[in-house]
């Protein structure tokens, strides 16, 4: 059987689906796995933010495209990127282990985001680490940053910025783990939802496909997520406002932290809760009322009543 991968071509959207490849033909011997490389609008446009050209949905729509068509059986996307609800017609068979979720500090002189003086200009064009960013460290000056990893790195190192922040997922994979000068560490910093999670996507209805692409899923990843996405989803979040959340799994219980924030401004709002682990989406929804309820309807631009 032969099963086709899309996948964006990014180095590191490739490294993604060739591990998950991988994966597959080590738990099923006989697959046939190959990639289906293409460009997406998300790729394609780098002069704009992602909230500007409308969200993080355009890295999926090309995959999702060729699936419809035939062209390719599942894609493999960073599980930050998946919208909250996925267009009708698909579903999320697999989500693989969890691996660093945290957001790293680079930069090639500084060690940490304390140490940067007055001034020094961060690169990134994360609404959610605008934020955080600016509650820290008001003075800094902080300029959007697009491209893959290895562009903005370069960006970096031609002396543009004087930092830069980057997942710790996407690095380590990319065999840069060296660039991280520093973990932003929670509940203080907070990650995107489900940041450092790769997912699998395919048609919803394809009960055999689906059965077969199971088999990554890791159960305490996906209690993890789906909390944190629950969450999002309960605030309407997107790229075009500052949400970020991290839940763990504490034996039976499930703790979770959310924050919603201003980037212009750097005003946070935060809350946690725990629950059952049987019960994420419960858990999330009960973080966002919380945020709701210190304020955050009117920093998501939403109505209050």
């Amino acid at each position: 059987m032969l099963l086709r991968i899309a996948t964006r071509k990014s180095p590191l959207a490739l490294w993604q689906s060739e591990h998950v490849a991988a994966c597959l033909r080590q738990a099923h011997p006989a697959l046939d796995v190959a990639l289906v490389p293409l460009s997406t609008r998300g790729d394609e446009v780098l002069d704009r933010s992602l909230a500007a050209i409308g969200g993080k949905g355009l890295f999926l729509k090309e995959l999702e495209v060729a699936m419809q068509r035939g062209d390719a059986d599942c894609a493999v996307h960073s599980l930050k990127d998946v919208p909250m609800q996925l267009e009708p017609g698909f579903m999320l068979p697999a989500v693989l282990e969890r691996a660093d979720h945290a957001d790293a500090f680079v930069s090639n002189r500084w060690q940490a985001l304390q140490e940067l003086p007055q001034g020094a200009v961060v690169g990134t064009s994360s609404l959610r680490r605008q934020a955080q960013l600016r509650a820290l460290r008001p003075d800094l000056d902080i300029r959007d940053l697009r491209g893959n990893v290895n562009t903005r790195l370069a960006r970096l190192d031609a002396g543009d910025y004087d930092a830069i922040l980057l997942a710790c997922a996407g690095l380590q994979r990319l065999g840069l783990e060296a660039r991280i000068r520093a973990r932003l560490l929670d509940p203080d910093w907070l990650p995107a939802p489900a940041q450092g999670a790769i997912a699998i996507e395919c048609r919803d209805g394809d009960v055999a496909l689906a059965e077969l692409l199971a088999v990554l899923d890791h159960a305490d990843t996906r209690r993890c997520v789906d909390a944190e996405r629950a969450m999002n989803l309960a605030l309407h979040g997107s790229c075009h406002v500052p949400v970020a959340a991290l839940a763990r799994l504490q034996g039976d219980m499930l703790q979770l932290h959310g924050l919603v924030g201003e980037a212009a401004s750097g005003r946070l709002v935060r809350q946690f809760a725990e629950g059952p682990a049987d019960a994420p989406e419960a858990l999330g929804t009960r973080v966002a009322e919380g945020l709701l309820a210190q304020g955050a309807a009117a920093m998501l631009g939403e109505p209050t009543a």
